[in-house]
């Protein structure tokens, strides 16, 4: 707003012409700026928006917790151990069957690796030519090499290459080995070794020499002499029945169950599967903990304290007691049929152990109680994810997860709520705008009109001090 510390010839010095308009100005925003005006309801719908946010990220982790107690995965849960992890481990996928097997190691799997006799003098020409390196399998006795399905690999050696240029080319050329160079008194070698374990993953190293021979102790073909250690497969029995693999993991031996080779042992190995329920107490405790977090949410925001006399943000409002109340319903689903009906049948209960509820709404979990449900596994499944070879729906954990999920479907609750307070947001911005603007054109109204008084008072006041002026002289004269 322009100062007016010059006016006070025209109206007066005592006029304080900036604190008239901007009172003016004022009075006009006051609809924005006074207690719970546009601007202080601006920011409690920001407020709610971000505490509906909350919520639906709160349900959106309880309807994930229902979601697994649907899941087949979870009622299929194992465990299983290994006598001595020392030698064997062991894993388990869920559903596998309830077994026990020994297990003996009597070798680990190894791949295959080769070292040439030494090259002299070291960081010498090797000499040109071109290598191959064929994929495949070794077995016999002697060692008869049968080729894979991969494609020969070749490695073309010019007549300055040196060893290390040469085992660069075959790092470089995916050829299924690792070339080093060792350098020691006698001169440098090439080392070379499968990057996989197996019998399958053997290699055959080839060259064709520029010097015309193949087999000669000079030029490139002088890589070929030297020693080899063939690959071989992981050797154990499953009660005395013999079992190879690739690697020491014997991923197919048992049906869903995976054990691992660790050393050799002539002692039997237990290794066994069992049911495990503990995944199934985690979910129905996962769920009761996102349950009581989103209904501790809703009980603060909707709360009101008598000694300090203050409500919670939502205090009074229909949409969250609606929300709350939904939740709280969905609780007291009740199964129509099975050993367990209700969620206190299978150990979910108040504090108090009776109904579902604590005062505060909250859930808490008996293990004793739950533990004796889960004496009979199957009918606890079915009492969350309903009878095998039903609908899912027909369970409580199906049926709560569909009045989630529709809580946070695009056009349910949480979605139209946002959608509420969005065109809230836009009539109070549209109102606060349309405020600002005729007190824009008040402050420019006055402003032009205070200026005018201005200039028309000192107008006048000039015009008194002449005729003042003219008063005194006509005086003198007489």
């Amino acid at each position: 707003m322009p100062s007016f510390s010059s006016l006070g010839i025209g109206l007066g010095g005592n006029v304080n012409v900036n604190d008239l308009i901007k009172a003016s100005v004022d009075a006009v925003k006051l609809p924005i700026t006074r207690t719970n005006g546009l601007t202080q309801q601006a920011a409690v719908t920001n407020a709610k928006v971000s505490a509906f946010g909350q919520f639906k990220s709160l349900v959106s982790t309880l309807s994930d917790a229902a979601g697994k107690l649907t899941s087949v995965t979870g009622w299929n849960g194992v465990a299983a151990t290994s006598s001595s992890t020392d030698f064997v481990t062991v894993s388990a996928v869920g559903g596998a069957a309830a077994t026990s097997f020994n297990v003996q190691v009597q070798n680990l799997a190894k791949a295959q690796s080769s070292i040439s006799d030494a090259l002299t003098p070291a960081k010498s020409a090797v000499g040109a030519g071109t290598l191959t390196l064929t994929t495949g399998t070794w077995s016999g006795t002697p060692k008869t090499f049968a080729a894979g399905s991969d494609a020969v690999v070749k490695i073309d050696v010019t007549a300055t290459d040196t060893l290390e240029d040469v085992a660069s080319k075959i790092n470089g050329s995916k050829a299924g080995v690792t070339a080093t160079v060792l350098t020691d008194a006698s001169g440098q070698r090439l080392m070379l070794r499968s990057k996989t374990t197996g019998e399958s993953a053997g290699y055959q190293l080839g060259v064709t020499d520029a010097d015309g021979s193949n087999t000669d102790s000079a030029g490139l073909s002088r890589v070929l002499s030297g020693s080899t250690e063939y690959a071989q497969n992981a050797n154990a029995t499953v009660n005395g029945v013999a079992v190879s693999s690739g690697t020491n993991v014997f991923a197919n031996t048992v049906a869903g169950v995976t054990f691992t080779a660790v050393k050799p042992t002539t002692a039997d190995v237990t290794v066994s599967v069992s049911k495990d329920n503990s995944a199934v107490k985690a979910n129905v405790q996962a769920f009761i903990t996102a349950y009581n977090a989103v209904n501790s949410a809703l009980n603060d925001a909707t709360k009101y304290d008598k000694d300090t006399k203050t409500a919670g943000l939502l205090q009074g409002d229909s949409s969250a007691v609606n929300l709350q109340n939904t939740l709280r319903m969905a609780l007291q689903s009740v199964n129509a049929s099975g050993a367990f009906r209700s969620l206190s049948d299978v150990g979910v209960v108040s504090a108090g152990g009776s109904g579902n509820l604590m005062p505060d709404g909250s859930l808490s979990l008996d293990a004793t109680k739950f533990d004796k449900a889960m004496q009979t596994p199957d009918d606890v499944k079915a009492f969350f994810r309903g009878a095998d070879g039903g609908n899912v729906t027909d369970g409580f954990a199906g049926k709560f997860q569909g009045i989630t999920s529709k809580l946070l479907s695009t056009g349910g609750f949480f979605a139209s709520k946002d959608q509420s307070y969005k065109e809230a947001l836009k009539r109070n911005a549209a109102d606060v705008e349309r405020i600002t603007d005729r007190a824009s054109e008040v402050e420019k109204n006055l402003i032009a009109r205070y200026t005018a008084l201005d200039t028309k008072m000192s107008t006048m006041n000039q015009l008194n001090s002449y005729i003042q002026q003219q008063a005194v002289a006509w005086n003198k004269t007489l």
